[in-house]
C-alpha cells in the first residue's frame, strides 16, 4: 500500500500532459489572428464584383492578371501552411536566436512591394480553379484552416525554425505571419493592376 501511495504521489508531482500545454503566448496568437482576418478581408474585397474583363486584364504581357494573382494568393496559402505543419513542426526544435528578425521586421519585408521577386514554380498561376467562385472557396477554406490552427494549436511554434530566402532564419510562428504578409503584399499588387493604364474601369460584374 505505502509503494502504492509513493508512486501516485510522484505521479501527481510530475506534470500531467506537458506535451498539450499552451506554447503560444496569447498575445502572439492574437496578433496573428487578427491580421489573418484583416488581411482575409482586403483580399476578398479586392476581388469582389469585377467584371470578366478587369479579372483577366493584363498591364502587359510580362504581367499578371487580378486571376493569376488571385490563385497566387490561394496557392501559397494551402502550400505555405503544409510547410509549416509538415516540415518545420517535424523537425528538431532549435534554442532561440536573438539575432532573427522580429515579427515586425517579417512582415514589413514580405509585404514591401519596392522589391520585385520571381515566384517558385509550384506557387505560379496555372488556371487551377475553373471558376473565381472555386478559387475564392479554396482561399476561404484555406484561410479558415489556417486562422483555426494558429487559435487552437498547442505546438510549439517558437521553438521550430527554417531558412527563409530573404528573412534567412524565423521561426514557425514567423512563417505563419510570413504566409499573411504575403497575401497582403499580393492584395497590393491587384491593387497596382486596377490602377494601369487601360485597366477596364466598368463592366458587368461576373463570378
Amino acid at each position: 500500500m505505502r509503494l502504492v501511495i509513493l508512486a501516485c504521489l510522484a505521479a501527481l508531482a510530475v506534470p500531467q500532459g506537458a506535451a498539450a500545454q499552451d506554447q503560444l503566448a496569447q498575445k502572439d496568437r492574437d496578433a496573428a489572428v487578427k491580421y489573418l482576418e484583416e488581411t482575409r478581408s482586403k483580399f476578398l474585397a479586392s476581388i469582389d464584383g469585377l467584371s470578366d474583363a478587369q479579372w483577366t486584364f493584363k498591364a502587359g504581357p510580362d504581367r499578371w492578371s487580378i486571376a493569376e494573382v488571385a490563385e497566387h494568393i490561394a496557392v501559397s496559402e494551402s502550400l505555405i501552411m503544409q510547410l509549416v505543419t509538415e516540415r518545420i513542426m517535424k523537425a528538431p526544435k532549435v534554442p532561440a536566436d536573438p539575432a532573427r528578425a522580429t515579427d515586425a521586421k517579417v512582415i514589413e519585408v514580405i509585404s514591401d512591394r519596392s522589391g520585385k521577386a520571381q515566384a517558385p514554380e509550384m506557387l505560379k498561376p496555372t488556371n487551377r480553379w475553373p471558376t473565381r467562385a472555386a478559387l475564392t472557396q479554396e482561399f476561404e477554406s484555406a484561410r479558415k484552416r489556417t486562422i483555426d490552427y494558429v487559435r487552437t494549436t498547442k505546438d510549439d511554434l517558437r521553438g521550430h525554425a527554417m531558412a527563409h530566402p530573404v528573412m534567412q532564419t524565423i521561426d514557425a510562428y514567423q512563417w505563419l505571419l510570413l504566409l499573411t504578409a504575403h497575401s497582403a503584399r499580393h492584395t497590393a499588387q491587384i491593387d497596382e493592376v486596377k490602377a494601369a493604364a487601360g485597366y477596364p474601369k466598368s463592366g458587368s460584374a461576373s463570378r
